[in-house]
């Protein structure tokens, strides 16, 4: 019995350390599935749609005026948006964005979930405050990698050399003949 209650609390700290990123992580992964199912579908407020200009500095562009539809997502003064259309237009790219309220909300919720466990909202009277009261940021947390598929090949397999030792395959057409041209 002890050791099935050992088992149990030590279950219960590693969820307390790890758990709760891992499942608000998951439940931002399912919110952001959803949202997606929802832009290819056209399931949302054109009048929502927020558009964003970046100035493109690319040689021989095709400008048009269409748009077509775009996945990504950026995030600008702690406001989530997901990419929903884009074109390139003259010399600017044109996204137009939806805010992400989903992750939002799921973000704000687990930051306050966070700050009551780690008693960061109401500090008692008893301890001491020595400046370092603030929580430890995980760089974990914030690190995405894109998984990109390019291939650089090295640079000393693509440079070749050839070198021709043989003197049978040279031209002797245009070499000094003795004799004269045939005349016209």
């Amino acid at each position: 019995m002890k050791r099935f209650a050992a088992i149990l609390l030590l279950c219960l700290l590693l969820f307390n350390w790890f758990g709760y990123r891992i499942l608000s992580g998951y439940y931002e992964q399912q919110a952001d599935l959803a949202l997606e199912q929802k832009l290819d579908n056209s399931e949302y407020d054109e009048t929502q749609l927020i558009e964003i200009k970046v100035p493109l500095k690319l040689p021989y562009q095709n400008s048009r005026k269409e748009f077509e539809r775009f996945d990504g997502e950026v995030e600008v003064d702690g406001i989530h948006y997901k990419y929903v259309k884009r074109a390139v237009y003259n010399d600017s790219l044109v996204l137009l964005c939806l805010p992400n309220e989903g992750k939002m909300k799921l973000q704000s919720a687990r930051e306050d979930f966070f700050k009551l466990v780690n008693d960061l909202q109401h500090p008692s009277q008893n301890k001491k405050s020595d400046g370092n009261s603030g929580s430890v940021k995980n760089p974990i947390a914030d690190y995405y990698t894109a998984h990109n598929n390019w291939l650089i090949p090295k640079l000393t397999a693509l440079h070749y050399q050839f070198h021709v030792n043989n003197s049978s395959f040279y031209s002797t057409d245009f070499t000094v003949s003795p004799e004269q041209p045939p005349e016209a």
